[in-house]
């Protein structure tokens, strides 16, 4: 089917029929300054075979509290067999409920940490942008509810229908990752002026080739006992630290000029482009250029563009 036909063509039945609900079927204003009116309360909904719970405010105790007759309702409608996605931090209205308990999960990076230590039943996957365990899905951030969406009119329409949608709606079909988007620190905070010392010549020579050894003497420390003091201090060893460091710059090189990658990979560090290739991807979900595509200052995404064939032949 040609796309001018599928684009203005109609289904004999809609696949999905889509009611919006609040616990009191009263207006609801989001964290975002919108107002929803629903179309009714959670107790006029009687059977249902998907349940979206949309993202909430920051303030986790507070909405939890509020919310809490949502609980019980989100356990009756699982266990008479719907499908439940908790988006961005909806996922903790699930975790509540014990929906999630030994199942693995998402939700966005920022808050993952706060989430494992408040639900540690939970296999939480914060690298990933969607996750379904027994019919029980989450996604990682806001705009991953997207990504949720067109996941399940993949999973209950087929990949084709998914496909049309994406590209009518110009969107990427589901993501997989957010790793690349995460912008966590390198190291945790402490106060150990050794290893502080040695985090400063390291990000100072990161390009180099660098001995644990080397990094000890730096400390004034023994080789063991520096390796565990390290990690203690900074959540890591010392060689992840490194690649973690160059990482980081290769990111701020590719967001910010059209240098190519052959060049940023020598330039961080490693010689071997195809490794520096592996391991870009292995940390950030995504190949260099991928990142380069999506985060880069938009006169380099622009310039990328006109570099395309499609762009040449004309």
């Amino acid at each position: 089917m040609r796309p001018c036909t599928w684009f203005h063509s109609r289904p004999a039945a809609p696949a999905f029929r889509v009611r919006t609900v609040s616990l009191d079927g009263g207006p609801v204003a989001s964290p975002y300054g919108l107002n929803i009116q629903p179309e009714g309360c959670i107790d006029q909904v009687e059977r249902t075979d998907i349940v979206i719970v949309p993202t909430s405010g920051l303030d986790t105790d507070l909405k939890l509290v509020a919310h809490s007759r949502l609980l019980p309702w989100l356990r009756r409608h699982y266990e008479a067999g719907a499908y439940v996605a908790g988006v961005c931090m909806g996922a903790g209205y699930l975790a509540e409920a014990g929906l999630l308990d030994g199942r693995e999960a998402t939700t966005h990076w920022a808050i993952a940490p706060d989430f494992v230590r408040r639900w540690p039943k939970v296999h939480w996957r914060p690298e990933l942008f969607v996750t379904e365990d027994s019919r029980v899905l989450c996604s990682g951030g806001l705009y991953a509810s997207i990504d949720i969406s067109l996941y399940l009119v993949e999973k209950l329409c087929g990949h084709e229908i998914a496909l049309q949608c994406a590209k009518i709606l110009l969107l990427p079909m589901p993501r997989a990752n957010q790793s690349g988007y995460a912008m966590l620190p390198v190291s945790r905070p402490h106060d150990d002026e050794r290893i502080r010392h040695v985090e400063r010549y390291l990000q100072m020579n990161f390009q180099q080739n660098i001995s644990t050894g080397t990094l000890a003497d730096q400390a004034g420390l023994g080789l063991r006992t520096f390796v565990r003091h390290f990690k203690e201090a900074t959540g890591r060893q010392p060689a992840a630290y490194l690649q973690a460091l160059r990482i980081e710059a290769a990111k701020a090189m590719l967001e910010s000029g059209p240098k190519p990658i052959q060049s940023i990979s020598s330039e961080v560090g490693y010689d071997d482009v195809a490794f520096f290739r592996e391991l870009f991807k292995r940390s950030t979900g995504m190949t260099p250029a991928e990142y380069r595509a999506l985060f880069a200052t938009w006169s380099v995404r622009g310039q990328a563009a006109l570099e395309t064939p499609a762009y040449q032949a004309g």
